[in-house]
């Protein structure tokens, strides 16, 4: 059984960092590209970033790109998103995401087969 589980958010200043935690385990961690999302209240699923299941490609959404970094560790089976510089429009339930084994970062939501539960940040201004 897959199960990915996200952890990090929190309440933070505008002008803040954060850094999520996403673990995963049911898979064989290291052949699964990974993305992560967000979403906020009566919006659409955003795509923040996504990485290769090597770590060697990384492709950022427009709003985030510059600010958020996304890194993975296969050996502990985690992947992270370093978020710099939060605004207010950051606020959202961010949420990982896997791909099947050997496939390649896409930007749809529907691309991915399997999800976290989510973890909220909220930034204040």
């Amino acid at each position: 059984q897959v199960q990915l589980v996200e952890s990090g958010g929190g309440l933070v200043q505008a002008g803040g960092s954060l850094r999520l935690s996403c673990v995963a385990s049911g898979l064989t961690f290291g052949t699964n590209s990974v993305g992560w999302f967000r979403q906020a209240p009566g919006k659409e699923r955003e795509f923040v970033a996504g990485i290769s299941w090597s770590g060697g490609n990384t492709y950022y959404g427009d709003s985030v790109r510059g600010r958020f970094t996304i890194s993975r560790d296969n050996a502990g089976n985690t992947v992270y998103l370093q978020m710099n510089s939060l605004k207010p429009e950051d606020t959202a339930g961010y949420y990982c995401a896997a791909r099947r084994t050997l496939q390649r970062i896409a930007v749809g939501a529907e691309e991915y087969s399997y999800w976290g539960q989510g973890t909220q940040v909220t930034v204040s201004s």
